[in-house]
């Protein structure tokens, strides 16, 4: 447990700025420094700097509190351009403990422990204790989380709700949403809760009266609004403002929050009694029949600033209780140790003074180091409970870092058939979460799209991988569309010769650099069918395809059988098929009966679509 003489860093990262400060007592942050993340080249080279005005050896623990989601050891900011390892950073800063979460749960998690003073209720209703609570913040972008309460706590609720629909309920909201239509493709909330949303109403008003006066930043526009000498500035606040009531009210609707909704984010704390006295509450309660119902609901404006880092605190309090009372795997070695045989205590003694080594090191290492065989290191780990090599490693980062790091484990031939399963599989799950957190959403939309269009698709896959390229064909295939796979090289060039403009080509290669893979795909492109690789970046495939999907996996190369990276592509053929048959099956040239009626032909694809996702995988 966190006690509080024990100091724990703070990080809150933001798309411009990343604040850092230390909590020595619950609640009460000292040392903060706000650095610009534009003087940095990545967040670990921040950090960094800001711990060397530190004494080194006074930190232990750390969160950091960013947008966008968290998933897995993969850091990657929304709105800036740098990502991390969450474990990597952990390493090249000496912590021991380091913790990141959504900006916006964090905040969230700090709502229980504000005081009186850091919030002001806006309107009517009384909260109702023990029940869930909602919050919905513009800023950089619009976050909306949730609490839920339980037993001894409470249990925050991971959330993009900014990225719902916006839905207009006035004539001018209309106009807006027309207005952002030409825009976008799909108009969310945060499109216009958030600082460019409220440049876009004041620009889209300015357009509908006629006006082309210079286009103002946010800052000055809610300046003026507040000020009230700009009609134009003061609409928009008010527009900005009532929906953001809506929006509330929606959450509240959502989560049943007698808890109340509190507003936070960098945008309205700063307008002071203007939001008072805006359209946001009476656009909160204007819910036509349920007007009674949401009336209960307190809304409340958060004012303490450092609310997100107290919710961090919290995040990473809890996480080291929680640590602090289970049995980590540490304390069962430190117990068990003097009643082990002389050989497994010198393995012991490996572990207790070398933990984060014998995390990475391979089990001949970790033998050589405790000079004992290594059948006896796999003996001890058994002892203390494991399965394994592997099952210990895991259990030993858990109790570590409170965290499960993605890692490879190295396969050795002399591996027991127990060790050496856990292995792959660990492996395998390791390498599949990687690429979920790596994977370019973009890349896929843009190949989702292009097979759609398609009206052949022919998959080039050679070697490990014909098998990916055959299962592929097999998938397509059930969606009516003239598909081949070829896995040679000479049949693929003779393939790609007789494709057209309206052909696509899914070349897939654990490589990047097959010469006879090459030449097929330039063949493809040369008579004007589009090309898709599956391959590893920056490879020469990838730099020659209409659409690239990355997919980075080194295997180990003293085994020559692709264990890994054959699963990780059949893994992202298997979104692609999914993809393509939720977005819907491209309509063929019908060579069947022409009196059959199109809404047989529309079931017919319908069933067609639920085959292939249940069997999909």
């Amino acid at each position: 447990m966190l006690s509080s003489i024990e100091p724990a860093l703070l990080v809150d990262l933001g798309s411009l700025y990343v604040r850092f400060a230390i909590e020595r007592l619950p609640g009460v942050f000292s040392e903060s420094r706000t650095l610009q993340c534009a003087d940095y080249p990545d967040f670990a080279s921040a950090l960094k700097d800001y711990l060397s005005t530190l004494d080194a050896s006074e930190v232990r623990h750390a969160a950091i509190a960013t947008p966008g989601p968290i998933a897995g050891d993969l850091v990657r900011m929304v709105n800036y351009p740098w990502q991390f390892s969450v474990e990597e950073t952990r390493q090249a800063t000496g912590l021991e403990t380091l913790v990141a979460v959504n900006d916006f749960t964090a905040l969230a998690m700090g709502i229980p422990s504000l005081q009186p003073e850091q919030f002001r209720k806006i309107g009517r209703g009384e909260p109702q204790a023990r029940e869930v609570i909602g919050l919905v913040g513009p800023g950089t972008g619009l976050g909306v989380s949730g609490l839920i309460p339980e037993d001894h706590g409470w249990v925050s609720l991971g959330s993009e709700g900014g990225h719902a629909d916006f839905s207009p309920q006035s004539e001018t909201e209309i106009y807006l949403l027309q207005y952002a239509w030409k825009r976008y493709p799909h108009v969310s909330a945060e499109r216009l809760l958030s600082a460019a949303g409220i440049e876009m109403i004041y620009q889209a008003l300015c357009e509908r009266v006629g006006y082309s006066g210079a286009a103002l930043p946010a800052p000055e526009i809610s300046r003026r609004a507040v000020q009230g000498n700009d009609p134009i500035s003061t609409e928009s606040l008010n527009v900005f403002c009532e929906v953001l009531g809506s929006v509330a009210a929606n959450l509240a609707l959502t989560l049943g929050a007698f808890g109340g909704i509190y507003i936070g984010g960098g945008i309205v704390p700063r307008l002071g009694e203007y939001f008072d006295r805006s359209g946001f509450r009476a656009r909160f309660e204007a819910k036509g029949r349920y007007q009674n119902y949401v009336a209960q609901i307190p809304t409340f404006l958060i004012t303490a600033e450092s609310a997100t880092l107290l919710g961090t605190a919290n995040i990473l309090r809890a996480q080291l209780r929680h640590r602090a009372g289970a049995s980590t795997l540490l304390d069962r070695v430190r117990r068990a140790h003097a009643s082990l045989s002389a050989a497994k205590r010198r393995v012991a003694e490996v572990v207790l003074t070398q933990p984060r080594s014998v995390l990475n090191d391979p089990i001949v290492e970790i033998a050589r180091l405790a000079k004992v065989s290594q059948p006896t290191v796999v003996r001890f780990c058994r002892s203390v409970g494991c399965e394994g090599l592997s099952d210990f490693k895991l259990k030993l980062a858990s109790g570590l870092t409170g965290t499960i790091p993605l890692t490879h484990t190295k396969v050795a031939r002399d591996d027991p058939i127990r060790e050496l399963s856990t292995k792959v599989i660990d492996n395998t799950v390791s390498a599949v979460l990687r690429v979920r957190d790596q994977l370019n959403g973009e890349a896929v939309e843009r190949a989702i799209g292009r097979l759609l269009k398609a009206q052949r698709i022919e998959f080039y896959g050679f070697g490990n991988y014909a098998v990916v390229a055959q299962d592929a064909h097999y998938k397509f295939l059930r969606f009516g569309v003239p598909t081949a796979a070829y896995s040679d090289g000479r049949m693929a060039a003779m393939a790609a010769s007789a494709l057209g403009k309206s052909d696509l080509v899914v070349a897939i290669t654990g490589s990047g650099k097959p010469a006879d893979l090459l030449e097929a795909v330039d063949i493809a492109l040369s008579r004007g069918a589009e090309v898709i690789s599956l391959a590893p970046s920056h490879s020469p495939l990838a730099k020659r395809s209409s659409v690239s999907i990355a997919i980075d996996h080194p295997e180990d190369v003293e085994i020559h059988i692709p264990m890994i990276s054959r699963i990780l592509y059949l893994v992202v053929v298997d979104i692609l098929a999914v993809g393509v048959a939720m977005r819907g099956v491209p309509v063929m040239a019908d060579n069947g009966d022409a009196s059959a009626s199109s809404a047989t032909k529309d079931d017919t694809r319908r069933k067609d679509y639920t085959r292939l996702i249940s069997h999909s995988g």
